[in-house]
C-alpha cells in the first residue's frame, strides 16, 4: 500500500559513495592503540551516529579515543544493537548521543553493557525542538512512519543548532576529562568559528530566495528551513513499487498549490519512481544530504552542508 505524507514548515529565522575507510569498522577496531607505558590512558568516547561523531572528533582531537557506534548509512529506525555495540559501551568512559528520541535502542544497550562508570552526554540539551508540523496532505494509508515523540531530531542540519551541539559535547567532555580541558576548549572554538562562517554563507545565499518551497523524501530539514526562511514539504515515505494515481494527483496538486521549486532525494538513492514523478512535475530531482552517511573526517560536515547549499541555491532561483 502506498504511503505518502506531506508536511510543510514555514519559518523566519539526508549515501555518499566516497566514504572514509573507517566507516565500516567496528567501534573496537576504530579505537586508537593503547597509550605508551607510563602515560595515562586516553578517555574512551563512543558517539552514536555520524554527525555526533564528526562534532565529537572535532572537539576531542587526539586528546581522546573516539569511536562511532553505528556505521554511517545505518538505518537507525531499524537498528538492532549488536554484541560489538554493547562491548564498545561497556569499555567506554563517555557515551555521546544526539538525543531527542532518535536512538531508541540505546537504553537497553547501555543496560546490557553494565558500565556504572559511564558518563552520558546529550548533544541536544537545551535545544528547542520542533514538535509538530502542519499536515498538508494525508496518506491513503498509514502503515508505517518514522515519528519522533520527542520532536524532530535532525537538529545538526541547522548550523546554529549544530553549534549548540558542539558546545554541549565540549562541556560534557571537560566534565568527564578535566585534564584535557584546554584542548577541548581550543578545538571547539575553532570548529564553532567554522560553523559561524557556514551559517553566514547560508544566510547570505538563501536570503536572496525567501520562502522558497522544496520537497524532500526524508523529513530531515525543518530546522534548516526554519532558520533560513524556506518552506519544506517532506514526503516521509515513498514506495519502491508504484504510486497510486490518487497519490500522484495529490502530489501534483500540492506542488502547484505551494509553487514547489525542486524535489530532493537522498544521495545515492536511485528511485525510478522519484525520477518519473519529477519529470511529470517538470521539476529537477537532486540529492540533499542529511549527513546520516558519508565520511568520518570532521571537515566532511562542512563539505556536505556546502553541497546542500549549492543544491538549494540552484533550485530556488
Amino acid at each position: 500500500m502506498t504511503l505518502l505524507i506531506l508536511f510543510v514548515v514555514v519559518g523566519c529565522n539526508q549515501s555518499n559513495s566516497n566514504q572514509g575507510t573507517t566507516t565500516q569498522q567496528s567501534p573496537i577496531a576504530q579505537e586508537a592503540a593503547a597509550s605508551p607505558t607510563g602515560q595515562k590512558p586516553k578517555t574512551k568516547v563512543v558517539a552514536t551516529i555520524l554527525p555526533i561523531y564528526l562534532f565529537t572528533k572535532a572537539v576531542a582531537g587526539e586528546a581522546a579515543d573516539v569511536a562511532i557506534l553505528l556505521p554511517p548509512g545505518t538505518e537507525i529506525h531499524e537498528y538492532q544493537s549488536t554484541p560489538d555495540a554493547v562491548k564498545a559501551i561497556a569499555t567506554a568512559n563517555v557515551l555521546i548521543k544526539n538525543g531527542l528520541g532518535l536512538e531508541t535502542f540505546l537504553d537497553n544497550t547501555v543496560k546490557n553493557a553494565q558500565n556504572p562508570q559511564l558518563t552520558q552526554i546529550d548533544a541536544s540539551k537545551n535545544i528547542k525542538v520542533l514538535n509538530e508540523i502542519s499536515p498538508v496532505l494525508e496518506p491513503t494509508a498509514k502503515e508505517h512512519s518514522h515519528e519522533h515523540s520527542d520532536g524532530n531530531p535532525h537538529v545538526w542540519l541547522d548550523p546554529v543548532l549544530a553549534k549548540q551541539q558542539v558546545i554541549n559535547i565540549r562541556d560534557g567532555l571537560i566534565a568527564a576529562d578535566p585534564a584535557n580541558k584546554a584542548t577541548y576548549q581550543t578545538n571547539a572554538e575553532a570548529y564553532i568559528k567554522e560553523l559561524d562562517n557556514l551559517h553566514r554563507e547560508f544566510q547570505q545565499t538563501l536570503n536572496k530566495t525567501p520562502n522558497c518551497t522544496f520537497i524532500t523524501f526524508h523529513d530531515a530539514f525543518p530546522y534548516l528551513a526554519q532558520r533560513y526562511n524556506l518552506k519544506q514539504v517532506a514526503v516521509v515515505e515513498i514506495p519502491e513499487d508504484q504510486l497510486s494515481p490518487t497519490d500522484v494527483q495529490k502530489t501534483v496538486n500540492t506542488v502547484k498549490k505551494y509553487q514547489v521549486k525542486a524535489l530532493f532525494s537522498e544521495p545515492g538513492v536511485d528511485n525510478k519512481l522519484l525520477t518519473s514523478l519529477s519529470k511529470d512535475l517538470n521539476l529537477t530531482l537532486s540529492p540533499l544530504s542529511s549527513l546520516e552517511t558519508g565520511e568520518t573526517n570532521p571537515q566532511y560536515y562542512f563539505q556536505a552542508m556546502r553541497e546542500n547549499l549549492q543544491k538549494l541555491e540552484a533550485a530556488c532561483k
